[in-house]
């Protein structure tokens, strides 16, 4: 079987070079080999490689494959740069409550084993607001107590590492600065203010939206593909504020809707909505500008522009 990345991976890859973030060139290096990568995992598990996945993600290579005993599972290939052992460390927290279930906690770094989900079946394909209430009520099982001795980054660190970038781009835009230079102030100006008083810490998915829950068969969606942090609820929740952004600038009425799903989202995970609103702020600000900066303008717009109505 030829391992080709998709081409949604081969893109981010591209970006990631083109913004210079770090580890960059490694996760180039991670590309090269990836066929001979994956041929050694499949061979070293004893595993038959049924299909890759497309479009995938952006991060990581996933193959669909079965094990020796015929039972289907995904393999999961990523460079460091994903930080492929903090997803294996939340997922063997989680041990299947809420996540999709790891096959393999002490396995080669870099590679995981999961179990099979239905991958071309997420809570995006249901009616809007459906989606919402599946995809809530999926990110409340996730939120639970760190372990122990936890090494996950937290949310003041990977924001701070964000929150310089945009400062970045803001200071070395030649025309767009000003432009967006009063957004990126009113987001840094809401993070200050929010991680003064955390009010409570939790493990987080990271990245959690509507197209990360799929259909399972042990129970009816389960979260994939996070990257965790630790820190407070509203962070996580921030993200699914703006899912379909591009539905939400369309239509006439996106301002109220946003503010309807911000209170509505609030209410139902018990989350304080002004920490909520202001964590949808800067995440919405802090994708519109990396967007911007590794060339995707449309994508950037959108973002900006929802932003303008937190």
């Amino acid at each position: 079987m030829v391992f080709e990345p998709p081409q949604r991976l081969l893109r981010a890859l591209g970006e990631n070079r083109r913004s210079g973030s770090e580890g960059a060139d490694g996760a180039e290096a991670w590309l090269e080999k990836l066929p001979e990568l994956a041929q050694q995992a499949l061979e070293q598990r004893e595993l038959t490689p049924e299909r890759v996945q497309a479009p995938g993600g952006r991060s990581s290579l996933v193959v669909l494959v079965r094990q020796a005993d015929g039972t289907p599972a995904v393999l999961k290939l990523a460079p460091d740069r994903a930080r492929p052992e903090s997803e294996r460390a939340a997922l063997a927290h989680w041990d299947g409550r809420g996540a999709v279930r790891l096959l393999n906690p002490g396995d080669t770094h870099g590679v995981l084993l999961l179990e099979r989900l239905h991958p071309d079946m997420s809570v995006r394909t249901l009616p809007e607001a459906k989606a919402l209430l599946e995809a809530a009520g999926t990110l409340r099982r996730l939120w639970v107590e760190p372990p122990a001795g936890h090494v996950f980054e937290t949310v003041g660190e990977r924001t701070g590492r964000q929150a310089e970038a945009m400062r970045a781009t803001v200071a070395e835009a030649a025309d767009g600065g000003a432009e967006i230079g009063a957004l990126v102030d009113a987001a840094l100006a809401a993070r200050d203010g929010l991680l003064a008083e955390p009010p409570e810490t939790r493990l987080l998915h990271g990245t959690f939206r509507q197209s990360k829950v799929l259909a399972g068969e042990r129970t009816p969606w389960l979260a994939v593909g996070p990257d965790p942090v630790v820190g407070e609820c509203a962070f996580d929740l921030a993200r699914l504020v703006r899912d379909r952004v591009e539905d939400l600038i369309a239509s006439p009425s996106g301002a109220s809707i946003t503010r309807r799903r911000i209170k509505r989202l609030a209410e139902s995970l018990e989350v304080d909505q002004e920490r909520l609103r202001g964590w949808t702020l800067f995440r919405a600000v802090e994708s519109g500008v990396r967007a911007g900066r590794v060339g995707r303008p449309r994508d950037a717009e959108l973002l900006l522009e929802f932003a303008g109505w937190v």
